[in-house]
This record gives structure tokens, C-alpha cells and sequence, in this order.
């Protein structure tokens, strides 16, 4: 063995052993008659001794070490003379005997410390080396640690892990397919699966009953923060059962991995929303429910007063945003400025200070009077010394713009707080919408799920007024993860496939095998996919998932560690029979 101990294990009760450790150089220090070299690996950082006077050899060896070389330390486990109170291992340190340097190194392209000085880009080129730092692996454990938290819950309820294909058959809803071309079948292509629903249902079918896999999924779609092309899902799917079953099976899952990983306890059970009322009091249908700021509709209120702004306008929407009235004109116009950006798209932005003496200053004096001002007040619920914010526009494009601004004065004032948790489900999804430019409906979630049963009559009259069997878990503003009943009777799926403008020949040459196999006895059954990257990165308190994936892409899809996507030989793309243009 290299080492008989780890460089974190080791305390004052090891005191007079012999041991060998062996790790990476974190730093040396020269004292003249004393050397001293922090040796690292993931489990710590343990004080090397080397005195010039006892092993003069020894002591210029160490001093010869560079940061990151790869060595073993062999010696006597004694009292440090100088106690680190911020190290488990600060009360000893090792009187290094004998030191062989397994591996030498070249200076890092940045510190490998917490607070490195590699940028964003560095940092992914030798991610193996940012891989190395302990804020980034402690990120990894939690993963490791939520990942075996979720195996050992679902087992206990009796799910089985069961492994589906990667390699299979493109289709045409959701996001861009990655595709792979195949060798022996030329010109055809096996698409890599944007989720394992399909084979999920057929588990089903089987009599499976209870089924889950922490899986890769793939979709090639634009990148943020929270997106990959590559993800990992906690996949799940259970027969013989209803909604309540399914939201209470994977609550019960979130409040265990919360319980066994971050030692919070929610109590009694997640509130829920249904989407009709999240979209109204938030713009979102994963509404950050950590603070308040709920949109108040001023429609009403704001009519008859000449400004053409808001008379013209579909939607008013008004917030609260608490003790904000001290803002200065400054302030205020950058945060005009940052709604009017493209991203967010607004024309422009209404303000209301209420003054601590009950008197009020807005930017549309001109028009509104100290009544008025006074009713939008009772409306968004604002105080003295809260500042009101006003959007106007189309009813969609308003309730967004006024989300994107509501989350960033929850940020702004540290209302969002990264150590609470505020879980919510949010119920009774749309089940399709309507895209304009193909002029047909889309589903909501995907084709396969069910309609609320009290809503079938209206699939033939009214489908943009269908209700979704459907259902997602919110939790500080993302979507952890969702999932809905799903349809297992064959005419319903058909009636279902005809609404999303499939033809009969299409829908059987895509789904024909899902179809067949309703007709020999499909049981009622549904499920839901936790994002994995999501959850533990909403766990950890961070908005973006990368750190939480050891080798993740960049927002342009690539790997710049490996260099990938990258072109391919002639000869192999011969033999696939693919010409690239």
C-alpha cells in the first residue's frame, strides 16, 4: 500500500505511530532550519516536518518540491509545535523519515486552493486539475451522497433498477435529437434518448409495477445555467395507481434525501398550486415561494385616466417590493434599463414610492393622483417604504417580464435565501399549446400524458382547455422535476397523437410499438424524472448544475478538456456512408 493513512485522518491520538501517507504537494514553506510541506488528498491536508539539523538530505529533497508533485512521506506521527484550529489534522503533524517523490509536476495553470485564480474557461480546459480543489469535490460528494440516499429509498418502496437502451429511434416531439449513424445499417440512425419514457410505459406493460434508474439523458437543445446537453434524471414510473399515490411516493423521497443529506426537516406535507394560480401570482410555473412579492392586477385600477399605456394594454400587473422606497432615481433607471433589455423584452417600467410619511411619488404622477396611487397600494399590498414596480403589455409576456423582475429584487434584497427550502407542487398543467407558426397544438409535457378525466369531453370541443393528469416539484424557483398519469387505453393515445397533427401512418410508423402493446393489457400507470443535476445543485445553494457534473460542456456544447464535438476521419465517415458538407 502507498499510504497507511489518509491525509485527513490522523489526530493527536495518533501520536508516536509510525505511518505513510502519500498525496499532492499543496504548498511548502522554507523556515531555514525547518521545512514544511502541506500534503493533500481528497480527505485532507496533513503538516510534513523536515528539520536541516537531524537530515540535512531529507530537508534540501523537500525543498526541491514543487506544488502538485505526487509524493509518499513515511515517518513518526508527533505533536505540532504551531496548532492550525482550522485543520482536523492542526494538532500533529509527521516527522517525515523517508520521502519519495512518485511523480513530479509542472506548475498548475492556477492555484488549487478555494478561492483559485483561474477563470471560468482555464478552469474547464484542466478541469481534472479544478477537480483537484475542495469546493468542487465536496460538490461531487454531495451528488455521490444524494445518489445513494435516492437507491436507497426507492428500493425500500420496492422499485426495481432497471437499465433501458441508449441507442434507439428518433421522434418527432420535444427537444433536437442527438443522433448516431449506423455502420451496418447505412443511411438510418439511432437517435440517443431525450428520456426513457417510452421504455418506462413498457415496463409497465410488463408488470414491472414499480421501475427507477439514475440515467443519462440527452438533449440537444440552447444551453443556460441549469441545462446540459448530457443530464442525469432520477427516472421512476409505478402501475395501479393515481396522482395522490405518485406525489405522495416522491415527496416522501424529497424529504428523505433533505433529511439524510442537509439535516432539514420539512414539516407536514408541500403545498400546492395549481398552474392556472401560479402563473397568476407569479408569471412561473415554478415560482420561487421564499418571499412574497405576489402580482396584483391593476388592470382595473389603472383604466380611465388618459394614459394611453395602460389603457391600451391586455394586462397591468403590479408588485411589492418591501423597503424599497429609499431607492434613488439612479437605481431606478438601471433597473428600467434591465427590464427593456431583449431578454426580458419590456417597453418600459412604472415605479410608486410610498413614502413613510403615507404620501406618494410615482413616475406617472402626471396621470394617476394620490387616490389612485393609494388603491394600487391596497392591491400589492405595499407599506409605507415599499417601492411598487408596474408592467403592462400582452397577458403571457407581462406575467413573464414581471417574474424575471420579481426574482431579481428577491436577489437584490437577500430575500432568497440559499439555505432555506420552499418546496411547492404545481398541478393541472395545460395539456397541450398552441404553437403559431405550425399553426397546431403541442403537448405540454409530452404525448403520452393523460387528460384530466372530468376534462374528456372537451378534447373534441374546447382541447386548448384540457387540463393535464400532470404535475411538477418547484422548489426556490426550479423545476426539480415532473411527471403526470399517462394514458394506457390505445384510442385515447391515437385521439391523443391526431390532436398534435400526427396522421394515423405517422403515429403508428413512430409509436406503432407503444400502441400495440396497450392492447395487451396495459395497467393504469404514470411517473416522474427528478433532474439529479438540478436537485443536488438546488441542495448545494447554487444556480448553475456544472460544478455538480465532473466533466460538464460549456454554453456552446463543447468540451474544451477533450475538445469535443470534433471532426472525424475520412475513412470512418466513409464507412459510415455519410458525406459532410
Amino acid at each position: 500500500m502507498y499510504r497507511s493513512h489518509t491525509s485527513g485522518e490522523l489526530r493527536a491520538a495518533n501520536i508516536g505511530q509510525e505511518v505513510t501517507l502519500a498525496g499532492w504537494v499543496q504548498r511548502s514553506r522554507d523556515l531555514g532550519g525547518m521545512t514544511f510541506v502541506d500534503l493533500r488528498d481528497r480527505y485532507g491536508i496533513t503538516q510534513l516536518a523536515f528539520n536541516l539539523e537531524e537530515n540535512a538530505d531529507l530537508c534540501l529533497q523537500a525543498r526541491k518540491l514543487g506544488r502538485e508533485f505526487v509524493i509518499q512521506a513515511k515517518g513518526t506521527v508527533i505533536e505540532r509545535s504551531s496548532k492550525n484550529a482550522n485543520l482536523p489534522t492542526g494538532d500533529i503533524e509527521i516527522k517525515v523519515s523517508e520521502l519519495t517523490i512518485l511523480n513530479a509536476a509542472k506548475t498548475p495553470p492556477f492555484t488549487i486552493e478555494d478561492e483559485t485564480d483561474g477563470g471560468d474557461e482555464l478552469r474547464a480546459q484542466y478541469r481534472y486539475l479544478d477537480l483537484r480543489r475542495n469546493p468542487v469535490q465536496q460538490k461531487l460528494q454531495l451528488r455521490n451522497r444524494v445518489a445513494l440516499e435516492t437507491r436507497k429509498y426507492l428500493d425500500a418502496q420496492g422499485f426495481w433498477d432497471v437499465e433501458t437502451p441508449y441507442l434507439i429511434k428518433s421522434t418527432p416531439e420535444g427537444a433536437r435529437d442527438f443522433v448516431v449513424p449506423s455502420r451496418m445499417n447505412q443511411g438510418e440512425f439511432y437517435a440517443l434518448p431525450q428520456s426513457p419514457q417510452t421504455f418506462k410505459q413498457l415496463l409497465m406493460v410488463s408488470g414491472f409495477d414499480r421501475y427507477y434508474q439514475i440515467v443519462k439523458c440527452f438533449r440537444d437543445e440552447d444551453l443556460r445555467a441549469d441545462r446540459q446537453p448530457e443530464f442525469t434524471q432520477i427516472d421512476c414510473e409505478m402501475a395501479f395507481v393515481e396522482q395522490e399515490d405518485i406525489l405522495n411516493t416522491f415527496e416522501g423521497l424529497v424529504k428523505h434525501l433533505f433529511r439524510e443529506v442537509k439535516g432539514v426537516e420539512f414539516e407536514g406535507a408541500c403545498p400546492r398550486m395549481d398552474y392556472a394560480e401560479a402563473m397568476a401570482k407569479y408569471g412561473s410555473d415554478k415560482p420561487d415561494i421564499r418571499f412574497g412579492m405576489e402580482f396584483a392586477d391593476l388592470k382595473a385600477a389603472t383604466a380611465g385616466k388618459d394614459f394611453v399605456v395602460f389603457d391600451s394594454a391586455e394586462a397591468v400587473i403590479g408588485i411589492a417590493v418591501p423597503g424599497a422606497s429609499e431607492y434613488t432615481r439612479k437605481q431606478l433607471d438601471e433597473i428600467t434599463e434591465w427590464v427593456k433589455r431583449p431578454q426580458i423584452g419590456a417597453k418600459g417600467l412604472v415605479y410608486v414610492k410610498c413614502n413613510a410619511d403615507g404620501t406618494f411619488k410615482s413616475s406617472v404622477d402626471k396621470f394617476y393622483d394620490e387616490a389612485a396611487l393609494k388603491v394600487w397600494a391596497e392591491l400589492t399590498g405595499a407599506k409605507a417604504g415599499d417601492l411598487i414596480f408596474v408592467l403592462s403589455g400582452d397577458l403571457d409576456k407581462t406575467r413573464k417580464q414581471m417574474n424575471e423582475l420579481r426574482l431579481r429584487m428577491g436577489t437584490e434584497l437577500d430575500l432568497r435565501d440559499p439555505n432555506k427550502f420552499a418546496p411547492l407542487w404545481v398541478l393541472d398543467f395545460p395539456l397541450l399549446e398552441w404553437d403559431e407558426d405550425s399553426e397546431r397544438y403541442h403537448a405540454m409535457h409530452h404525448p403520452f400524458t393523460s387528460p384530466k378525466p372530468e376534462d374528456f369531453e372537451l378534447i373534441t370541443t374546447e382541447p386548448g382547455k384540457v387540463r393535464a393528469n400532470a404535475y411538477d416539484l418547484a422548489m426556490n424557483g426550479v423545476e426539480l422535476g415532473g411527471g403526470s398519469i399517462r394514458i394506457h387505453d390505445r384510442d385515447l393515445q391515437a385521439r391523443m397523437f391526431e390532436l398534435l397533427g400526427f396522421t394515423p401512418e405517422q403515429a403508428q410508423e413512430q409509436f406503432g410499438f407503444l400502441m400495440n402493446a396497450f392492447e395487451f393489457g396495459a395497467p393504469p400507470h404514470g411517473g416522474l424524472a427528478f433532474g439529479l443535476d438540478r436537485l443536488v445543485a438546488t441542495m448545494g445553494g447554487s444556480d448553475s448544475i456544472r460544478d455538480y457534473i465532473a466533466f460538464p460542456k460549456n454554453n456552446s456544447g463543447r468540451d474544451v478538456m477533450i475538445d469535443a464535438p470534433a471532426p472525424i476521419d475520412a475513412a470512418q465517415l466513409k464507412e459510415l456512408g455519410i458525406d459532410v458538407k
